[in-house]
């Protein structure tokens, strides 16, 4: 299978530099030791909420006038379909997304607030439907993880970590990346692994939706079904399984994948809003509950980079974590 180089992650930048925000890296909350650096990279800040802009503008872009055409049409849990959606009202291209019926309203309304259609089914019925829109409509599916072009548009992520850290004179040791379908750690692990052999770069997903970790460590792809993927709060994170083209990037760029708990995950998105004043759901909140409870399970070394991949969380979730969790990590 073809991976990803280096002229692809480049060309993709070209290609959004003017539509997706460089974020910048934040100074991130402390876990009381002092040995131990974290910076925050807020893929939140981009317009859509989610680094997931960088991928779907840069296949949506790279489509035939024939295609534009035709429209496309996706399956979502939110953020996808939004960053889609944006990206199609950028390039006059039709879309129509296909969300699970567990969706979070104001990710739903969102998508719909930037001109596409949304068909709501249950979870286990997403690709099903999908398929039929696209033969019905002759759309083009833009899958939101498993398409190389998704993710040479994500890889702009890991580019940016290098080029910042390097203008700060740092050198990152190891680079946390949630991971769910696997298109942003397939696209960020690509890139520094390339720029930057020595460093670490580990996915982070709920313990009680981890297939990424159970395939990465067998040795072959493993799905979980909804019933159990669903039971996490983190409803980005809630795919299943990895897909064909990124579990090849994940077995050849991936040091490891750890899980973290609901608990963690939940404290994670307060002590960010209190100590870093980044909003995150709890999807993007993982890689922080890593760095926060899982010192052990993490490679040596002074610099963490995390990835905070969104910040689409309902305002009365992050109420009441912010009232219940009032005080910091440590």
């Amino acid at each position: 299978m073809t991976l990803l180089d280096l002229d692809a992650v480049r060309a993709a930048a070209r290609r959004l530099d003017g539509v997706a925000l460089r974020t910048p890296l934040l100074p991130g909350p402390s876990a009381g030791d002092a040995s131990r650096t974290l910076l925050l990279k807020p893929e939140n800040l981009q317009v859509t909420g989610s680094f997931k802009l960088r991928g779907a503008y840069n296949r949506l872009v790279s489509l035939s006038a024939a295609e534009r055409g035709r429209g496309v049409v996706a399956q979502s849990s939110g953020n996808h379909g939004k960053a889609l959606a944006y990206a199609g009202r950028l390039l006059d291209v039709k879309v129509t997304v296909v969300v699970p019926d567990t969706a979070a309203p104001v990710k739903v309304a969102a998508i719909r607030g930037h001109g596409a259609s949304v068909r709501s089914v249950p979870a286990a019925d997403l690709a099903t439907a999908v398929r039929a829109l696209a033969e019905e409509s002759g759309s083009v599916v833009v899958p939101p993880f498993d398409d190389l072009g998704v993710i040479a548009g994500q890889s702009t992520v890991g580019l940016e970590i290098f080029e910042q850290t390097a203008e700060m004179g740092l050198t990152p040791d190891t680079v946390l990346v949630p991971v769910s379908g696997g298109g942003l750690i397939s696209g960020v692990a690509a890139a520094l692994k390339r720029l930057l052999p020595a460093v670490r770069v580990i996915g982070v997903e709920p313990e009680t939706a981890a297939d990424a970790r159970e395939s990465l460590r067998t040795g072959r792809r493993v799905a979980w079904p909804t019933t159990l993927t669903g039971r996490t709060l983190a409803d980005g994170m809630r795919s299943g399984s990895v897909g064909v083209i990124p579990f090849a990037h994940i077995q050849e760029y991936v040091d490891d994948i750890i899980t973290v708990s609901e608990s963690e995950i939940r404290e994670a998105v307060a002590v960010l809003a209190r100590e870093s004043r980044v909003v995150a759901e709890p999807s993007g909140a993982v890689t922080t509950a890593a760095f926060l409870h899982h010192r052990d399970d993490l490679p040596p070394g002074a610099l963490h980079v995390a990835v905070v991949s969104g910040g689409n969380v309902d305002p009365d979730l992050l109420s009441r974590l912010l009232a219940r969790y009032g005080g910091p990590a440590h």
